[in-house]
């Protein structure tokens, strides 16, 4: 018997994505709603070769439905969420507004699959950042227990949505070719350059993007102690962000060790060429599932610290895949 799924935010980039997901891992539905705002209403989404029209998103959507997969903005997430669960669905939240919230599990499939069955009808997926950066760190913490995170991201146009990854396309051919372009999703010029993440600033210097990273990483590994700072920038880049990590431990780690830790982790490919000098970069991450890890070194600077290189496609790992191995732990159990 399939289970009955809406995506909410169906038409955006991780909505897309979604149902690329669900249909390769052959996720059991029975039946598929596909909601967007109504100016949405009526396109046509492909889904194993069969178009569904999307529905207009109203309180009223969620009858009958198993599970609700949201990724329409906070927003829409605060008022249609308490909806889709007062009809008896589970919803897998895409985004930033339920995740800090008392009561509500935010889940790393790979690190703690325990809190799924915590839930009161609302899961919380956590940052695409704290996902990438997680998914390797966390199995070396349970080694050598993690004291300090300092973390520099470098993160594609995807974590600003479908059109933000457009404008970049044009924008980019349009400084080639001389011409003016006027952007309306990214507040400053995008084109070759680069820029600390927009993410609103919070007053104590730090912008919204980086605290996320800070509190999440507390939250998922269940460690108030653990210290993580960050700086956030966006690249431009389409896809997959990248993140350099400098990881303080308890004990002295063993690279070999680490190194092993980090091909047996789940979520995790090791890809290193030294002769060649040759790293994960973002092509390679892109349109794949796992979190890419190379460039590991001691620090130079001090003990018992590590340099590491991470790169993880932003709308599969750290949305839409995420969300699906979510519902799959889920259902399973």
């Amino acid at each position: 018997m399939g289970i009955k799924v809406a995506i909410m935010g169906a038409t955006g980039a991780v909505g897309t994505e979604l149902l690329d997901i669900l249909a390769e891992r052959k996720f059991p539905i029975s039946e598929l709603r596909l909601l967007a705002s109504a100016r949405s209403a009526g396109k046509k989404l492909t889904f194993k070769d069969e178009g569904i029209k999307v529905q207009e998103l109203t309180h009223d959507s969620f009858k009958g439905l198993d599970l609700v997969l949201a990724s329409a903005g906070g927003k829409i997430s605060k008022e249609f969420a308490p909806s889709a669960v007062k009809a008896g669905a589970v919803v897998v939240d895409n985004t930033s507004h339920y995740r800090m919230v008392d009561g509500v599990p935010l889940v790393i499939p790979e690190i703690n699959p325990e809190d799924i069955v915590k839930h009161k009808g609302i899961i919380a997926n956590p940052n695409c950042s704290t996902i990438i950066m997680a998914l390797p760190l966390f199995p070396l913490h349970k080694r050598f227990k993690v004291k300090r995170v300092v973390a520099a991201t470098y993160q594609a146009a995807s974590g600003a949505g479908a059109v933000a990854m457009d404008e970049l396309v044009q924008e980019t051919a349009a400084y080639i070719k001389g011409q003016d372009f006027s952007r309306t999703v990214i507040p400053h010029p995008y084109a070759f350059n680069l820029f600390p993440h927009n993410s609103p600033m919070t007053d104590n210097g730090y912008c919204e993007e980086e605290i996320k990273m800070v509190q999440e990483t507390r939250k998922i590994f269940h460690d108030d102690v653990i210290r993580v700072t960050a700086t956030c920038i966006r690249v431009p880049v389409l896809r997959a962000h990248s993140e350099a990590l400098n990881i303080e431990f308890e004990e002295e780690p063993d690279i070999e060790e680490v190194y092993a830790i980090l091909r047996n982790a789940p979520g995790v490919e090791v890809q290193e060429d030294r002769k060649a000098n040759r790293w994960p970069m973002p092509l390679d991450a892109s349109g794949r599932d796992p979190v890419l890890v190379g460039r590991v070194r001691k620090d130079l600077s001090q003990p018992k610290t590590l340099d590491i290189w991470v790169v993880g496609d932003q709308i599969r790992k750290g949305a839409a895949l995420n969300a699906v191995q979510i519902a799959e732990v889920l259902f399973k159990k």
